[in-house]
């Protein structure tokens, strides 16, 4: 199978066509379980993709999802490739990580194009002076932030980390990534660390904070993190919660902190990813729990689906979920090699 940086690949038109006709045959609901809404309320899966497998368009226990500004889904499975299709299921192109051999990516992030910001001398700086829009990859096993072109290209001279330690600017096993406004980047990481470290637009360090534990502020595997509005949102999956933090200062505040374990409403079972919808309510999946939760952005809860299995609408060991410019919610349903998508109630 070819691997070359960004390489485009034809429509997979006969695959999708007969995985619609049997998504529009169907008439499942996602199966309830204890503290979800009734199935006559669910949301309904309208696309199920993906099957086990190394060609192109397969995954092998995908681990990652991202979502850039024009709906495409990049998604990183355990043979370290990157695949990016749009919201339809469709294959475009996909690239590999420089090395697997250690262990593969557990996390991906977007940032977006940093334009019109000032330059040190005051002048106003146009799009040619600020980086494009990159996909960031939490690297996991080499310790280190990767960055790269919405095509594929490797940005080496982007990369935050590749020593192991406990230092600032050291990593243990790099979990997620992402970018604020400014273009400062926060970068996850577990096992000794379970800590939060910030990076200015030029990734020198700035601040850290965290360490393992169960109190405010501290994390047990600090697995995804999301900004929205200044906030940075943090699933905190070993100590099945979600913590928020307010990023406008130097030293990021937390806000509040979300969630117990447990599988009712409200209650998680590891958090594995989360995402934020156009109307500001929040979507949690649980890594254990096999299920998706929405909530308000005060944290009131709102409705829950999945359960574990293999049909359509239910979950095996889900990692990741993105919500697209149309509040479709993308989910990946790693154990069961696939993505499906559901589109949230208004």
């Amino acid at each position: 199978m070819p691997s070359q940086v960004g390489q485009d690949l034809p429509p997979l038109s006969d695959r999708r066509g007969f995985l619609r006709s049997c998504l529009a045959a169907s008439t499942f609901a996602l199966a309830p379980m204890a503290g979800c809404v009734p199935s006559s309320q669910a949301g309904r899966p309208d696309l199920v993709w993906g099957r086990r497998g190394l060609s192109p368009g397969r995954f092998l226990k995908p681990r990652a999802i991202t979502i850039d500004d024009q709906d495409l889904l990049y998604i990183v499975d355990t043979t370290g490739r990157i695949q990016v299709f749009d919201s339809d299921g469709q294959l475009i192109r996909f690239w590999r990580t420089p090395e697997t051999a250690n262990g593969r990516p557990t996390g991906l992030g977007f940032a977006k194009s940093r334009q019109g910001s000032s330059r040190p001398d005051g002048i106003a700086s146009d799009e040619t002076d600020s980086p494009g829009a990159r996909i960031l990859v939490a690297d996991t096993h080499y310790y280190r932030m990767l960055s790269y072109t919405l095509d594929g290209q490797l940005c080496k001279q982007e990369e935050i980390g590749g020593t192991a330690g406990h230092l600032p600017g050291q990593f243990a096993f790099v979990t997620d990534a992402t970018c604020d406004a400014q273009g400062c980047y926060y970068v996850g990481e577990y096992n000794a660390s379970d800590r939060i470290q910030k990076f200015d637009p030029d990734g020198n360090f700035v601040t850290q904070w965290g360490g393992t534990g169960r109190e405010p502020g501290k994390f047990f595997r600090p697995q995804s993190l999301v900004i929205h509005d200044d906030v940075l949102w943090i699933a905190d999956s070993c100590n099945h919660r979600i913590q928020r933090f307010d990023i406008r200062e130097e030293t990021p505040r937390l806000i509040d902190i979300w969630g117990e374990p447990g599988s009712g409403p409200g209650q998680f079972y590891y958090p594995y990813g989360l995402a934020i919808a156009s109307d500001n309510s929040i979507v949690v999946i649980e890594y254990k729990n096999n299920r998706v939760q929405r909530f308000e952005s005060s944290g009131k809860w709102i409705a829950s689906w999945g359960g574990p299995g293999f049909e359509p609408g239910q979950l095996n060991q889900p990692w990741g979920v993105v919500v697209d410019s149309r509040d479709r919610v993308h989910i990946l349903d790693s154990n069961n090699h696939r993505v499906q998508r559901i589109a949230l109630p208004t």
